[in-house]
């Protein structure tokens, strides 16, 4: 890769196995389709998911963010988020981006099974 630049907007990479991944730099000011004042107060996705041993604790706010926790860590991951039909996306404040599906009133996410918190 001697003498190849790339470009501003790739920022981030990540090396595992040899292979090298580049990620798109982005910043909290990044904007993503709802978040123009499309609340979802009313969704029914909006609450606390679990995983079945409760180590990880995922909240989808109303304001279109979710807040995951992980063991003892509160706050472990923040961001926004957009949900279209079954599918979520993410977009944490750190720059990665990650998505899930809602199956039976369950979501999976990053090869992770969570629950509805009763």
């Amino acid at each position: 890769m001697q003498g190849t630049k790339f470009s501003i907007y790739w920022k981030r990479l990540l090396v595992v196995a040899g292979i090298i991944i580049f990620y798109p730099a982005t910043t909290s000011a990044q904007t993503c389709p709802n978040m123009e004042n499309e609340a979802m107060a009313d969704h029914p996705y909006v609450g606390m998911w679990v995983t079945e041993d409760g180590r990880i604790r995922h909240e989808l706010l109303p304001n279109n963010r979710y807040d995951e926790a992980r063991g003892e860590r509160e706050s472990a991951y923040q961001g926004r988020d957009h949900v279209t039909g079954h599918h979520i996306e993410y977009w944490d404040d750190t720059g990665f981006t990650a998505d899930g599906e809602f199956r039976d009133d369950v979501l999976y996410h990053g090869g992770m099974v969570l629950y509805r918190e009763e």
